[in-house]
């Protein structure tokens, strides 16, 4: 995905964007802009970095004024729906003391078109009272971009954002603003909540064992985003949340665990086999983990989800499952001895070895 969009910043596109500006500036310089931001390092920088030269090139050439740069901009970016790169103007060049309101309206205004999860970020780190303050009012906003920014903005471990280890050392900052998002009726916000809680999760378990005992139950909403929101406790196999969920049944027997295949090679599928039972009526939640032959030969497990499923008494149910092992960009594949382990209610019930070939 990255790929994808950081290659729609292109000579075409880039040169609309140049006369998108020019439209509202005409002192708007088109092929300097162009030549300063598509220099000798473009080819080599990813999405993030590419979005940044883009900004640093358009403040050299809009007004040294933040006030007016920014109005010529955001005239310019209504009709250039590429324009990622906006809360990275606000960001870089709109945090003095003095430009507080300008910069704060110019986020809530576009986050609609363009997120501005990242930007808000610097200001939290800078401000953080009066930005949390800002972040609550946004949870109340009509808007429901507006109200996932609240949520979504101050996320301690947000993928490609900058850090907020404040909050990772105390996250309650962030709590009234998840609460007052918990039934929120629009699906985009209810996803941000629950990746809040899944980040505070990974440093605070027991604050997320306790809003998830304090949530669940009452509003089906809700009870989605505490399912989401504890997925890595439930890949952990906490007991306490997996307690919360009723599937905390150990009476559950595995039966007839196999592969079908004892080596494949890279690219290819393998495929395994199990049952499950039970005596009395539970809830049983299935999972897999596959142990990793690592670049340097160590071993690393990940966890992948089979399903959820209620058992009546004495039902048995089967299940035939294929794990793929093609290259993807997120990950790599090496040759060596690979595991595919048996998880049932977080306890590991079996592991089974087989060869990856080259």
């Amino acid at each position: 995905m990255a790929d994808l969009l950081k290659n729609m910043f292109n000579p075409e596109s880039l040169r609309k964007l140049a006369l998108a500006v020019q439209s509202v500036y005409t002192p708007f310089p088109i092929e300097e802009f162009l030549k300063s931001t598509m220099d000798e390092t473009w080819d080599d920088l990813e999405l993030k970095a590419r979005v940044r030269k883009i900004t640093m090139s358009l403040g050299g050439y809009l007004p040294a004024n933040y006030g007016e740069a920014l109005a010529i901009l955001e005239k310019a970016v209504a009709v250039f729906p590429l324009a990622f790169f906006f809360p990275d103007f606000v960001e870089v060049f709109g945090q003095d003391e003095t430009d507080w309101d300008l910069s704060i309206g110019a986020l809530e205004r576009n986050t609609r078109l363009f997120s501005s999860e990242f930007a808000v970020r610097p200001f939290i780190v800078k401000h953080e009272a009066r930005m949390m303050a800002q972040m609550y009012a946004w949870s109340k906003h009509e808007n429901e971009h507006i109200r996932r920014l609240a949520s979504e903005g101050c996320r301690p471990r947000l993928p490609w954002g900058q850090v907020l280890k404040k909050f990772q050392i105390d996250p309650t900052p962030i709590l009234p603003i998840l609460e007052q998002l918990k039934t929120d009726p629009s699906a985009h916000v209810r996803n941000s909540v629950a990746n809040n809680l899944n980040d505070i999760s990974k440093t605070h378990p027991d604050l997320v064992i306790k809003i998830a005992r304090d949530w669940y139950g009452k509003n089906e909403f809700t009870d989605r985003i505490v399912r989401h929101g504890c997925r890595t406790l439930l890949k952990k196999g906490n007991r306490d949340v997996l307690a919360l969920f009723g599937c905390h049944n150990e009476t559950v027997a595995v039966l007839d665990f196999a592969l079908r295949e004892t080596s494949v090679s890279i690219g290819e599928d393998i495929t395994f086999s199990f049952a499950v039972s039970t005596k009395e009526a539970t809830k049983v939640r299935l999972e897999y983990g596959v142990d990793y032959v690592k670049s340097n030969r160590k071993r690393s497990r990940k966890i992948f989800r089979i399903s959820e499923v209620s058992l009546r008494e004495n039902e048995r149910k089967a299940y035939t499952k294929k794990h793929s092992f093609a290259d993807l960009s997120t990950r790599k594949h090496y040759p060596g001895t690979h595991s595919i382990v048996l998880i049932v209610n977080g306890v590991e019930r079996g592991g089974l070895d087989f060869e990856l070939g080259a």
